[in-house]
Formats: structure tokens, sequence, C-alpha cells
């Protein structure tokens, strides 16, 4: 029985060291009616240098990885096509106004409390790819930003 606990706990070390990404306070937006895109927000922090390459959500037809910044004092919102990378031991802040995940052509309305799966890949140096599924909770439209274009109206007037 010792025997078992031990290779229990060894088995439960490894997994925890294999997790090259952890993920902490992720959130999405809600939406009103008809809304067809939002954010999904949270912050990450890699083990060992990683980029967060693709994410994936069954509420929305298209999932980006994005940047918000200033260019030319004109607020521009991009897809980021080679991903985010993500330094070793350092936290990464996806939040309003910055690097973001954008959940585009939604199916529907997310309402405040509903729990939105999303599904990150992320990827290492040595190429080993990392899949982390996560349940990011809806906050009410009002958080944050007022500026970032997963609030609703603001996105038709956003460059990408």
């Amino acid at each position: 029985m010792k025997r078992y606990a031990l290779t229990l706990a060894a088995l439960a070390f490894a997994a925890a060291a294999h997790a090259q990404v952890t993920v902490k306070d992720p959130w999405v937006r809600a939406t009103v009616p008809q809304q067809k895109a939002t954010g999904a927000f949270m912050q990450l922090t890699a083990t060992k240098e990683a980029r967060l390459i693709s994410a994936a959500s069954p509420v929305a037809g298209v999932v980006e990885i994005h940047e918000m910044a200033m260019v030319d004092n004109v607020m521009k919102m991009r897809a980021l096509p080679s991903g985010l990378e993500l330094p070793a031991g350092k936290a990464v802040d996806l939040k309003p106004g910055g690097y973001h995940v954008m959940l585009m052509d939604l199916k529907g309305q997310v309402k405040e409390g509903d729990v939105v799966p999303v599904t990150l890949v992320v990827e290492g140096k040595d190429g080993k790819k990392e899949t982390l599924e996560i349940k990011a909770t809806a906050r009410p439209l009002n958080t944050a930003a007022k500026a970032d274009p997963s609030q609703g109206g603001a996105h038709g007037a956003m460059k990408h």
C-alpha cells in the first residue's frame, strides 16, 4: 500500500512538472443579444519559454489570439498569427485593451455568470504542444476598459 501511495505521488508530481503553463483568473465579457464578438482574459505563466499558438471555444465559430495597441494615436486590434510569446517565469496578462483571446461569430449571447469553455494550445521551444482546457466565467459588460472592442459596438470602429 505504501508503495502504491508513493507511485501515485510520483505520477502526480510528474504531471505537475509536465504542465508548462498555468492559467490564473480566466474570464470573458458578457454580451448583449445579437453581439457577435467578445474577449476572453486571463493571466498566463510559463515555466519554460513557450508560445500561445491557438485557442478554440464551442461558443464561437472563430477564435483568435489578438493584440490591441496604440498606433499613431489610433487604437488598433490585430490577430497574432504566430501566437503570443510566453517568457519563462513571467506572467503575461491577457486583459482588455491589450492581449486577449477574441471569440467571434458567437453562437448565442454570453450572459453574466455563464461558464465558457476555452481550449488553449501552447507550444514549447522543444516543439511539444500542451492543451489547456479552461472554464472562463462571464463578467458584466462594463468590466474594465471602455475602449475594448469586445464590449460591443466599438468593435466596428477598430482597425484590424
